[in-house]
């Protein structure tokens, strides 16, 4: 691990009514020690996850358009105003990473299109419009990625079949046991969360850590694949 915790600057804020810090999770956030080397962020839509990833990124002075530090192209809303406001806290501090954005993984790839000279050897040798989704971002988990490195991602389930998570599940041992690699990644799939011994995060009201089967991800997938012909009749019949 090299990431070991992330702080709130809170004396640096004047106004806790103003976005991003009137995100309930964020208003009473103060510090977040990390104790293992794959962190889960979870919680719903707009509960701040993918804020405080985004600012983590930006702090680390990744693309927060996705990418590390190297790659210089700009998409729409890719800010993260939160960062100016953190303190990370490492040990030892390294600088090799990529922030991973699945929404805006189509403008990266067209990024590498334009600057890559070398037959896109670090993507697999295809380019990343040459592949489907899921494999291209299977590519970039299995070729881009190494070892010393910290690595952010949001919501990487999102191209990726039950199958290919699972493949992603084997890189990520691989890239944390056998490179020295920090993960943290937001995510809303059931499968990724499973990964042994991860420290997961809900940012559903304010930040706490649980365990894996305490979490909606786990209890819902589970009772509905337990009782799907109820949970259908009760979500589906008129009222």
């Amino acid at each position: 691990m090299f990431l070991k915790r992330i702080s709130l600057l809170r004396d640096k804020i004047t106004d806790f009514e103003q976005y991003p810090f009137n995100i309930p999770s964020l208003k009473n956030f103060e510090q977040l020690d990390l104790t293992s080397d794959v962190t889960f962020f979870v919680g719903e839509n707009g509960s701040g996850k993918s804020t405080l990833l985004e600012a983590v990124a930006a702090k680390c002075e990744f693309n927060t358009a996705g990418g590390g530090r190297n790659n210089f192209y700009e998409v729409p809303s890719a800010e993260a105003v939160l960062g100016d406001y953190l303190r990370l806290s490492w040990m030892p501090k390294v600088t090799n990473g990529f922030f991973m954005r699945a929404e805006s993984f189509y403008h990266f790839a067209t990024h590498i299109d334009e600057i890559d000279s070398t037959g896109f050897q670090a993507y697999g040798g295809r380019s990343l419009h040459h592949q489907s989704h899921g494999e291209s971002f299977i590519s970039l988990f299995a070729n881009r990625f190494n070892g010393r490195a910290l690595y952010l991602l949001d919501e990487p389930e999102a191209a990726l079949s039950p199958q290919r998570q699972l493949a992603f599940l084997r890189i990520l041992h691989d890239l944390t046991k056998r490179e020295n690699c920090q993960f943290i990644i937001a995510t809303h799939s059931p499968i990724l969360l499973g990964y042994p011994d991860a420290q997961i995060l809900s940012f559903d009201d304010e930040i706490q850590e649980m365990s894996y089967e305490m979490t909606d991800h786990y209890q819902i997938t589970k009772y509905f694949l337990d009782h799907r012909e109820r949970f259908l009749k009760e979500l589906l019949e008129d009222q």
